[in-house]
C-alpha cells in the first residue's frame, strides 16, 4: 500500500480546474520562501489562454505530476512555429517546470514532455521558456536570496541538478544586472563621447496620442536589433499591440524613450515599475481589495524598484561607432524619471 501511495501519476491539463491547480502549484513549494512572489492568477490564466497572442504561433500542452492525489510537479511542452520557420523543425521547448525535490518526479515530467514533442516531430528540446523566449526565460541557478522582478523566473535550488541528471546541459547564460539608480553614472571619457553623439540624436518620450503606432515602431526596432541573438524569435504585430495595451496603463510616458537620427527611429528603451514589488503581499489575487492596493502602489505611493524589460538598437547601428553610445543615452534618459518617482534600484 505504501508503494502505491508513492506512485507518480502524470496527468494532462485539460480543463479550467486543471489549469487553476497548475498555476497555483508553485506557491505550495514556496510557503517559507521570503523571496517567492505569487504571480497574479488572472495574468497567468490569460497567459495560458487564447488571449495570449503568442498562442497564434505556439501550440502547447501542460502536465502535472501527482502522488497520492497531490500535485508534486508541473511542466509544459511547446512548439513555436516562428522558431521552426527560422531554425528548422527539429527543436521543441519545455517550460514552467516546478517540482518537489525528487529526481523521479522530474524524470516523469520530462518524459511526458519529451514524448509529446517527439510526436510533434521534434528531436531536440530546449528551455525553460514560458512559453517562448520573448516571455519568461531561463532557469534560476543563482540569486535565490532575492525576489524576482516582473517577468522574471524564480525557482528552487534543486531544479538544475535534477534536470542535468536527465542529460540536459546549459545552452547559454542569461544574466540579469542589478544596480542602484546612483550607479547610472558615466566616466568623463564616456560623457564626452555621449555629448558628441547627443548632437546627432534626438531622445524623446513615447507619444501617447499615437501609442499603438509607436508600439509598432518599437517592435520593428526590437526585431531588427535582436535578430542575430541566440534563440531570437520575432515579435508579431499582435504580440506588441497586446503588450502596448498593457504597458500604457502601467508605464508613465517618461519611462519609454525613442532615439531618432534625422527623424528616423533607431533605438528605444522601456522602464517598467517593478509590479512584483506591488503585488508581493496579494497572494496572487486582486479580489476583493487587491485592485485598489495595486493601483495605489503604482500610481500614488509608488514602488522603489524597476526593470528594463525591453531595449533595442537597430541592426545597422549596433556595430557602428555611435550605436553603443545611443544605448547609453537611452539609459541616461531614465535616470531623472526614476529619481522623480523615488525608484532606487533597477534590473536590466
Amino acid at each position: 500500500m505504501e508503494c502505491d501511495l508513492l506512485m507518480i501519476k502524470i496527468e494532462k491539463v485539460i480543463n479550467k480546474n486543471d489549469l487553476k491547480a497548475f498555476i497555483a502549484f508553485p506557491s505550495s513549494l514556496c510557503p517559507d520562501d521570503p523571496n517567492w512572489i505569487p504571480p497574479l492568477f488572472i495574468e497567468r490564466n490569460e497567459h495560458l489562454s487564447a488571449k495570449n497572442p503568442g498562442t497564434d504561433h505556439i501550440i502547447w500542452q501542460a502536465w502535472v505530476a501527482k502522488k497520492a492525489g497531490q500535485i508534486v510537479g508541473r511542466i509544459t511542452a511547446q512548439i513555436d512555429t516562428l522558431h521552426r520557420e527560422r531554425y528548422g523543425e527539429d527543436t521543441g521547448h519545455f517550460g514552467m517546470i516546478d517540482a518537489i525535490d525528487d529526481p523521479q518526479d522530474f524524470a516523469a515530467l520530462f518524459g511526458a514532455a519529451e514524448a509529446w514533442l517527439k510526436s510533434q516531430g521534434a528531436s531536440k528540446i530546449c528551455g525553460p521558456f514560458s512559453l517562448n523566449i520573448n516571455q519568461e526565460s531561463g532557469l534560476l541557478i543563482e540569486g535565490f536570496d532575492t525576489p524576482p522582478c516582473a517577468m522574471m523566473p524564480h525557482g528552487k535550488p534543486w531544479y538544475a541538478a535534477h534536470i542535468e541528471q536527465l542529460g540536459y546541459h546549459k545552452g547559454i547564460d542569461l544574466l540579469a544586472w542589478w544596480m542602484q539608480r546612483t550607479d547610472l553614472t558615466f566616466s568623463p571619457a564616456l560623457k564626452k563621447r555621449m555629448d558628441q553623439v547627443r548632437k546627432k540624436v534626438t531622445i524623446r518620450c513615447i507619444n501617447r496620442q499615437r501609442f499603438a503606432e509607436e508600439m509598432q515602431i518599437l517592435r520593428e526596432i526590437f526585431n531588427s536589433g535582436w535578430q542575430h541573438n541566440w534563440g531570437f524569435v520575432p515579435f508579431t504585430e499582435h504580440e506588441f499591440a497586446t503588450m502596448g495595451d498593457q504597458l500604457k496603463y502601467l508605464v508613465p510616458d517618461d519611462m519609454i524613450y525613442i532615439a531618432e537620427i534625422d527623424s528616423a527611429p533607431c533605438a528605444f528603451i522601456v522602464g517598467l515599475p517593478n509590479i512584483n514589488e506591488a503585488i508581493a503581499d496579494l497572494n496572487g489575487s486582486l479580489f476583493p481589495f487587491g485592485w485598489a492596493k495595486l493601483l495605489w502602489r503604482l500610481k500614488v505611493s509608488g514602488v522603489r524598484t524597476a526593470r528594463v524589460p525591453l531595449m533595442g538598437v537597430r541592426d545597422e547601428y549596433q556595430f557602428s561607432r555611435i550605436g553603443p553610445v545611443i544605448a547609453l543615452l537611452l539609459i541616461e534618459a531614465l535616470r531623472d524619471p526614476f529619481a522623480r518617482r523615488k525608484i532606487d534600484a533597477l534590473e536590466m
